[in-house]
Protein backbone atom coordinates (compact mmCIF):
# COMPACT_ATOMS: atom_id res chain seq x y z
CA UNK A 1 0.00 0.00 0.00
CA UNK A 2 2.77 2.79 0.99
CA UNK A 3 4.57 1.51 -1.70
CA UNK A 4 2.22 2.11 -4.44
CA UNK A 5 1.59 5.61 -3.03
CA UNK A 6 5.22 6.85 -3.55
CA UNK A 7 5.61 5.39 -6.69
CA UNK A 8 2.13 7.81 -7.69
CA UNK A 9 4.03 10.32 -6.06
CA UNK A 10 6.99 9.97 -7.51
CA UNK A 11 5.08 9.81 -10.68
CA UNK A 12 3.82 13.15 -10.90
CA UNK A 13 5.38 16.63 -10.82
CA UNK A 14 6.47 17.19 -7.43
CA UNK A 15 4.57 20.58 -6.79
CA UNK A 16 1.27 18.98 -7.70
CA UNK A 17 2.44 16.34 -5.51
CA UNK A 18 2.85 18.82 -2.58
CA UNK A 19 -0.85 20.19 -3.25
CA UNK A 20 -2.12 16.49 -3.38
CA UNK A 21 -0.76 15.65 -0.16
CA UNK A 22 -1.47 18.67 1.61
CA UNK A 23 -5.04 18.88 0.01
CA UNK A 24 -5.12 15.05 2.14
CA UNK A 25 -3.97 16.68 5.35
CA UNK A 26 -6.80 19.48 5.03
CA UNK A 27 -9.20 16.72 3.99
CA UNK A 28 -8.55 15.14 7.58
CA UNK A 29 -9.06 18.36 9.22
CA UNK A 30 -12.39 18.35 7.09
CA UNK A 31 -13.14 14.34 8.22
CA UNK A 32 -12.36 15.67 12.49
CA UNK A 33 -14.52 18.47 12.16
CA UNK A 34 -17.60 16.34 9.87
CA UNK A 35 -17.84 15.02 13.76
CA UNK A 36 -19.92 17.73 14.56
CA UNK A 37 -22.94 16.53 12.45
CA UNK A 38 -22.88 13.55 15.16
CA UNK A 39 -21.83 15.04 18.52
CA UNK A 40 -22.58 18.59 20.32
CA UNK A 41 -19.96 17.97 22.63
CA UNK A 42 -16.69 16.62 23.00
CA UNK A 43 -15.26 15.27 26.55
CA UNK A 44 -13.03 17.71 27.46
CA UNK A 45 -10.60 15.21 28.64
CA UNK A 46 -10.64 13.68 25.33
CA UNK A 47 -10.33 16.68 23.73
CA UNK A 48 -6.82 17.36 25.86
CA UNK A 49 -5.72 14.15 25.02
CA UNK A 50 -5.93 14.51 21.28
CA UNK A 51 -4.05 18.63 21.58
CA UNK A 52 -1.49 16.82 23.39
CA UNK A 53 -0.96 14.21 20.63
CA UNK A 54 -1.27 16.55 18.25
CA UNK A 55 1.44 18.55 19.91
CA UNK A 56 3.57 15.55 20.07
CA UNK A 57 2.98 15.19 16.24
CA UNK A 58 4.39 18.40 15.67
CA UNK A 59 7.53 18.18 17.95
CA UNK A 60 8.74 14.75 16.34
CA UNK A 61 7.92 15.58 12.84
CA UNK A 62 10.06 19.23 13.92
CA UNK A 63 13.31 17.05 14.65
CA UNK A 64 13.08 14.06 12.10
CA UNK A 65 11.43 14.96 9.20
CA UNK A 66 12.79 18.76 9.52
CA UNK A 67 15.48 19.64 11.59
CA UNK A 68 17.86 16.61 11.09
CA UNK A 69 17.71 16.36 6.84
CA UNK A 70 18.59 20.18 7.18
CA UNK A 71 21.43 19.90 9.82
CA UNK A 72 22.75 16.14 7.20
CA UNK A 73 22.43 18.82 3.98
CA UNK A 74 24.38 21.00 5.17
CA UNK A 75 28.43 21.72 3.94
CA UNK A 76 31.00 21.88 6.20
CA UNK A 77 31.70 20.81 10.04
CA UNK A 78 31.14 21.57 13.38
CA UNK A 79 29.40 25.13 13.61
CA UNK A 80 29.41 25.85 10.45
CA UNK A 81 27.40 22.61 9.30
CA UNK A 82 24.40 24.05 11.53
CA UNK A 83 24.40 27.00 10.93
CA UNK A 84 21.71 26.83 8.32
CA UNK A 85 19.58 25.37 10.81
CA UNK A 86 19.73 27.48 13.60
CA UNK A 87 19.59 30.60 11.14
CA UNK A 88 15.88 28.90 9.62
CA UNK A 89 14.67 27.77 12.80
CA UNK A 90 15.05 31.39 14.58
CA UNK A 91 13.04 32.31 11.33
CA UNK A 92 10.44 30.56 11.90
CA UNK A 93 9.86 30.63 15.18
CA UNK A 94 10.09 34.41 14.80
CA UNK A 95 7.81 34.50 11.54
CA UNK A 96 4.95 32.97 13.56
CA UNK A 97 5.60 34.92 16.45
CA UNK A 98 4.77 38.23 14.27
CA UNK A 99 1.95 36.56 12.68
CA UNK A 100 0.85 35.87 16.61
CA UNK A 101 0.93 39.54 17.33
CA UNK A 102 -0.59 41.00 14.26
CA UNK A 103 -3.25 38.61 13.54
CA UNK A 104 -6.25 38.98 15.49
CA UNK A 105 -7.19 35.28 17.22
CA UNK A 106 -8.54 33.38 20.21
CA UNK A 107 -7.46 30.39 21.74
CA UNK A 108 -9.76 27.93 22.80
CA UNK A 109 -8.91 27.37 26.31
CA UNK A 110 -8.49 31.23 26.86
CA UNK A 111 -11.08 34.30 26.73
CA UNK A 112 -8.59 37.06 26.29
CA UNK A 113 -7.75 38.01 22.12
CA UNK A 114 -4.25 38.01 21.25
CA UNK A 115 -3.00 40.17 18.08
CA UNK A 116 -4.30 44.04 16.31
CA UNK A 117 -7.77 44.73 18.37
CA UNK A 118 -10.22 43.47 15.99
CA UNK A 119 -14.71 43.76 16.16
CA UNK A 120 -14.09 40.06 14.68
CA UNK A 121 -16.22 37.77 16.20
CA UNK A 122 -15.51 35.42 18.65
CA UNK A 123 -15.98 32.17 16.31
CA UNK A 124 -13.93 34.24 13.51
CA UNK A 125 -11.00 34.35 16.25
CA UNK A 126 -11.30 30.72 17.19
CA UNK A 127 -10.56 30.11 13.58
CA UNK A 128 -7.93 32.45 12.91
CA UNK A 129 -6.17 30.55 15.84
CA UNK A 130 -6.13 27.07 14.40
CA UNK A 131 -5.33 28.66 11.10
CA UNK A 132 -2.17 29.66 12.68
CA UNK A 133 -1.45 26.24 13.53
CA UNK A 134 -1.80 24.84 9.94
CA UNK A 135 0.68 27.14 7.95
CA UNK A 136 3.85 25.55 9.21
CA UNK A 137 2.50 22.57 8.48
CA UNK A 138 1.48 22.93 5.33
CA UNK A 139 4.68 24.65 4.68
CA UNK A 140 6.71 22.03 6.20
CA UNK A 141 5.23 19.08 3.13
CA UNK A 142 5.69 21.65 0.38
CA UNK A 143 9.28 22.68 1.19
CA UNK A 144 10.37 18.87 1.08
CA UNK A 145 8.23 17.88 -1.74
CA UNK A 146 10.34 20.89 -3.17
CA UNK A 147 13.61 19.00 -2.42
CA UNK A 148 12.61 16.41 -4.01
CA UNK A 149 11.78 18.70 -7.24
CA UNK A 150 15.08 20.13 -6.75
CA UNK A 151 17.16 16.87 -6.55
CA UNK A 152 18.50 17.21 -3.37
CA UNK A 153 19.30 13.37 -2.18
CA UNK A 154 18.25 14.55 1.41
CA UNK A 155 15.02 14.55 0.50
CA UNK A 156 13.12 12.07 -0.28
CA UNK A 157 9.40 11.30 -1.81
CA UNK A 158 8.97 8.42 1.31
CA UNK A 159 10.06 11.34 3.71
CA UNK A 160 7.46 14.22 2.42
CA UNK A 161 4.42 11.67 2.35
CA UNK A 162 5.37 10.36 5.66
CA UNK A 163 5.29 13.74 7.01
CA UNK A 164 1.91 14.78 5.17
CA UNK A 165 0.56 11.34 6.99
CA UNK A 166 1.89 12.41 10.19
CA UNK A 167 0.43 15.68 9.97
CA UNK A 168 -2.73 14.61 8.51
CA UNK A 169 -3.58 12.19 11.48
CA UNK A 170 -2.69 15.03 13.86
CA UNK A 171 -5.23 17.21 11.86
CA UNK A 172 -8.16 14.81 12.87
CA UNK A 173 -8.48 16.32 16.45
CA UNK A 174 -7.56 19.71 15.24
CA UNK A 175 -10.80 19.39 13.03
CA UNK A 176 -12.68 18.85 16.37
CA UNK A 177 -11.07 21.09 18.40
CA UNK A 178 -12.68 23.93 15.83
CA UNK A 179 -15.91 22.50 15.14
CA UNK A 180 -17.17 21.78 18.43
CA UNK A 181 -16.18 24.55 20.51
CA UNK A 182 -17.87 26.53 17.57
CA UNK A 183 -21.12 24.29 18.00
CA UNK A 184 -21.14 24.36 22.03
CA UNK A 185 -21.46 28.40 21.13
CA UNK A 186 -24.83 28.45 19.17
CA UNK A 187 -23.50 27.67 15.96
CA UNK A 188 -25.36 25.31 13.72
CA UNK A 189 -23.96 21.89 12.61
CA UNK A 190 -23.18 23.00 8.73
CA UNK A 191 -21.45 26.24 9.92
CA UNK A 192 -19.70 24.75 12.38
CA UNK A 193 -18.02 21.98 10.10
CA UNK A 194 -17.77 25.20 7.53
CA UNK A 195 -15.41 27.10 10.19
CA UNK A 196 -14.01 23.73 11.60
CA UNK A 197 -12.52 22.75 8.06
CA UNK A 198 -11.61 26.20 6.33
CA UNK A 199 -8.56 25.91 9.51
CA UNK A 200 -6.40 24.11 7.12
CA UNK A 201 -7.22 25.56 4.12
CA UNK A 202 -3.64 27.64 4.20
CA UNK A 203 -2.08 23.89 3.99
CA UNK A 204 -2.30 23.33 0.51
CA UNK A 205 -1.47 27.15 -0.25
CA UNK A 206 1.65 27.07 1.67
CA UNK A 207 2.53 24.00 0.20
CA UNK A 208 2.14 24.81 -2.83
CA UNK A 209 4.20 28.06 -1.88
CA UNK A 210 6.62 26.14 -0.09
CA UNK A 211 7.65 23.65 -3.04
CA UNK A 212 7.67 26.74 -5.63
CA UNK A 213 10.22 28.90 -3.85
CA UNK A 214 12.57 25.48 -3.11
CA UNK A 215 12.29 24.49 -6.39
CA UNK A 216 13.92 27.76 -7.91
CA UNK A 217 15.68 29.03 -5.15
CA UNK A 218 17.88 25.47 -3.93
CA UNK A 219 20.03 26.61 -1.61
CA UNK A 220 17.29 27.61 0.65
CA UNK A 221 16.30 24.21 1.16
CA UNK A 222 17.87 23.43 4.62
CA UNK A 223 17.21 27.18 6.19
CA UNK A 224 13.66 26.64 4.54
CA UNK A 225 13.35 23.09 6.23
CA UNK A 226 14.36 24.32 9.57
CA UNK A 227 12.16 27.72 9.30
CA UNK A 228 9.35 25.04 8.77
CA UNK A 229 10.86 23.12 12.21
CA UNK A 230 11.35 26.33 14.14
CA UNK A 231 7.38 28.03 13.11
CA UNK A 232 6.13 24.55 14.52
CA UNK A 233 7.68 24.44 17.47
CA UNK A 234 6.47 27.92 18.65
CA UNK A 235 2.96 27.34 17.57
CA UNK A 236 3.41 24.26 20.39
CA UNK A 237 4.92 25.60 22.98
CA UNK A 238 3.20 29.15 22.34
CA UNK A 239 -0.54 27.64 22.11
CA UNK A 240 -1.23 24.12 21.85
CA UNK A 241 0.69 22.84 25.22
CA UNK A 242 -0.45 26.47 27.32
CA UNK A 243 -4.35 24.98 25.80
CA UNK A 244 -4.13 21.54 27.06
CA UNK A 245 -3.00 22.76 30.85
CA UNK A 246 -6.57 25.23 31.47
CA UNK A 247 -8.34 21.91 32.65
CA UNK A 248 -7.41 19.34 35.16
CA UNK A 249 -6.40 16.82 32.08
CA UNK A 250 -2.96 17.56 32.44
CA UNK A 251 -1.48 14.12 32.79
CA UNK A 252 -3.82 12.83 29.78
CA UNK A 253 -2.63 15.78 27.59
CA UNK A 254 1.23 14.73 28.59
CA UNK A 255 0.35 10.61 27.99
CA UNK A 256 -1.39 12.13 24.54
CA UNK A 257 1.77 14.23 23.81
CA UNK A 258 4.34 11.29 24.17
CA UNK A 259 1.90 9.25 22.10
CA UNK A 260 1.58 11.85 19.69
CA UNK A 261 5.91 11.36 19.31
CA UNK A 262 5.86 7.98 19.64
CA UNK A 263 3.87 7.82 16.50
CA UNK A 264 5.62 10.36 14.52
CA UNK A 265 8.71 9.04 15.28
CA UNK A 266 8.01 5.62 14.30
CA UNK A 267 6.07 6.83 11.39
CA UNK A 268 9.14 8.32 9.53
CA UNK A 269 11.70 5.90 10.47
CA UNK A 270 10.32 2.92 9.34
CA UNK A 271 8.81 4.53 6.60
CA UNK A 272 11.05 7.59 5.87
Amino acid sequence: MFDSIIHFFESIDPILAAFLATTFTWGLTAFGASFVFFFKNMNRVVLDGMLGFTGGVMVAASFWSLLAPAIEMSHGEGFVKVIPATVGFAMGALFIFGLDKVLPHMHINFKETEGIKSPWQRTTLLVLAITLHNIPEGLAVGVLFGGVAAGIPEASIAGAVTLAIGIGIQNFPEGIAVSMPLRRMGMNRRKSFMYGQSSAIVEPIFGVLGAVAVTFFTPILPYALAFAAGAMIFVVVEEVIPETQQDKNTDIATLGFIGGFIVMMTLDVALG
